[in-house]
């Protein structure tokens, strides 16, 4: 199998829960190194990786490849636009980039370079999604009328790291789990024709959004993406009805508390959820109501990885482009822009 020689651009807890353990694990890469600013640890995790002092000694060496930039948001148009100039693929973490004009000049230049680019958008192969599109292709609630999408955490004191609390471009929560609920939307339903938000500030002390609430617009149904940072009780973080019913499920991936405690991707009973996890499901079959716990599909965040392969090797389509990446932050800067407007702003 070719190996594609892989480098990141930090070793912070992106680094060593979500990229490095599944580049190291997948045949087809090769963990070739990371720019680490002060400590060591890639290199002493990962032996006989190279450990980079800068990004432009990363860029020089010929060796590298893929580049993944896992640095902070307001970093990612200036570290992918570089790493392209030097004809490397770039998989960029969410938030893509901070504005729409930043985003489209990397997909230019991309294509101008004739790399692969693409967007670290791992939420789409949590389990709970996977479950959630299941139902939808099978059909089984029938036409989609009403769709609600959580992403909530109760977090009041602030967070230590700095980048995500101070005024720095692409900081809040919009350019923080936004992304990943824009994103799972419009994987699943498309661009909308349409969009309202309202953004807000609600911790003490908080200089940066941390609540968001949009609304986006189709023909027939709308969505609604919601997240919040003081929310204790848990609430189905996936609500969707239909003409034949409804599915309510939890926000229960199992995969980032496994690799925070160590565990490996592949290891046995990799990505299944418990029975907390289960959704429910109540529909019509044949006039009666069956209402029904669903076993959730075990998510799998190296089903990323192997399609990120086979689009650099075998000229597949990349699971995450560029474009997706430029359409979430469209998203982004309609909600901006209505939450200032106080409208619904047309896309």
């Amino acid at each position: 199998m070719q190996k594609i020689n892989v480098a990141l651009c930090s070793f912070g807890m992106s680094g060593w829960v979500f990229h490095a353990p599944f580049v190291d694990a997948y045949p087809g890469f090769n963990l070739y190194g990371v720019w680490e600013r002060s400590e060591k640890k890639a290199a002493a995790a990962y032996r006989g990786i190279q450990s980079f002092n800068s990004l432009d000694e990363m860029l020089a060496d010929d060796a590298v490849e893929l580049v993944i930039v896992n640095t902070p948001t307001y970093t990612h148009f200036e570290f992918a636009k570089k790493a392209l100039q030097h004809h490397k693929h770039v998989l960029v973490e969410k938030a893509f980039t901070t504005t729409v004009a930043e985003a489209e000049e990397l997909v230019e230049l991309a294509k101008e370079n004739n790399c692969i680019l693409g967007v670290f958008q791992n939420r789409r192969y949590d389990s709970d999604l996977k479950t959630v599109k299941k139902v939808l292709d099978e059909g089984l609630l029938g036409e989609i009328k009403e769709v609600e999408f959580h992403y909530d955490r109760f977090a009041i004191e602030l967070s230590p790291k700095t980048h995500k609390e101070t005024s720095n471009a692409g900081a809040g929560l919009l350019h923080d789990l936004g992304p990943h609920l824009i994103d799972q939307a419009l994987y699943l339903f498309g661009m909308p024709h349409s969009v309202f938000g309202f953004i807000a500030n609600t911790r003490p002390q908080s200089i940066v959004n941390d609540y968001i609430d949009m609304l986006l617009f189709y023909n027939g149904f709308n969505v609604r993406l919601k997240a919040g940072l003081i929310v204790k009780e848990p609430q189905p973080s996936f609500i969707v009805h239909g003409t034949n019913g409804s599915l309510l499920k939890p926000r229960a991936d199992v995969q980032e508390d496994e690799l925070k405690k160590g565990s490996k991707p592949g290891n046995a009973g990799w990505g299944k959820e418990d029975d907390k996890g289960k959704g429910l499901l109540n529909i019509l079959k044949d006039g009666e109501t069956i209402r029904t716990a669903m076993i959730s599909e075990q998510g799998d965040y190296m089903e990323l990885y192997n399609k990120w392969y086979d689009a650099i090797i075998n000229n597949e389509p990349a699971p995450v482009t560029g474009q997706d990446g430029v359409n979430v932050m469209r998203i982004i800067q309609a909600v901006q822009e209505s939450h200032n407007n106080k409208k619904v702003i047309a896309l």
